[in-house]
């Protein structure tokens, strides 16, 4: 009998350790916390923070924005046209170019270029053939006098120009400044030409219609840079060498 109440008694002890148990630790419902990170486990890197600028993930179409501490940017220097003109803007220039780009954010060095080799083909061959109605309106008053007065000296004597310009090897920026609202750039071309001033008979008094002579000129283009036209007017003429 004695036995029998030890086994109760070892029962009951057994049920209220279980329930102790119970008590501190708790039991599982399936709504527990995670268990804290392993702290032999590195920490994973906090997320970037946005900023502006930045791009999504797989985005190509970002711009990065600037910075104080940016390089500036490089003059622009170029090849381009028909034979691989030669196009630059040589470094004493580029000053004054950024001063231009500051004051008209459209002009384009190199672009300006092209249309300064047209300019001087579309007035070569004007001032070899006396047209001054072509002349004018690309010349300021006092280049325009000077090439009117040229022309008709020609015809007074009876004499013809006869001008073919086999091409352009560069037109360089050479100088540009701004004066006042003023832009003024001057362009060095090289090109090849043949030149020839023939009389009234039709001789050659001047010039080698089988010579291709290499010419460098300097000229200096102007424009308003308030106006709203956009066309360059020459204003000074000068060969170099």
């Amino acid at each position: 009998m004695g036995n029998n109440y030890d086994i109760i008694l070892i029962g009951l002890v057994a049920v209220f350790l279980i329930l102790r148990l119970r008590s501190v630790l708790g039991k599982r419902t399936g709504n527990e916390q995670p268990p804290a990170r392993d702290p032999f486990t590195p920490p994973a890197p906090p997320p970037a923070t946005p900023r502006v600028g930045d791009a999504a993930q797989g985005s190509d179409n970002v711009v990065p924005l600037p910075t104080a501490n940016a390089p500036a940017p490089r003059q622009s220097s170029a090849t381009s046209g028909p034979g691989g003109i030669r196009a630059t803007v040589m470094p004493t220039a580029a000053p004054g170019v950024a001063a231009i780009r500051t004051a008209d954010p459209d002009f384009e060095p190199i672009g300006f270029t092209g249309g300064a080799r047209a300019a001087f083909t579309a007035i070569v061959e004007a001032f070899a053939r006396g047209d001054t109605a072509t002349l004018k309106p690309l010349l300021d008053s006092a280049t325009y006098a000077s090439f009117e007065a040229a022309i008709r000296g020609r015809i007074e004597r009876n004499e013809k120009a006869e001008t073919t310009l086999i091409g352009f090897e560069a037109s360089d920026i050479a100088a540009a400044e701004m004066q006042g609202t003023n832009a003024v750039v001057t362009v060095r071309f090289v090109s090849e030409q043949i030149n020839v001033v023939r009389n009234a008979d039709s001789q050659i008094v001047d010039g080698n219609p089988n010579e291709v002579q290499k010419v460098v000129d300097l000229w200096t283009f102007r424009r308003d840079t308030t106006s709203r036209d956009p066309n360059w007017q020459l204003i000074k003429t000068e060969s170099e060498g």
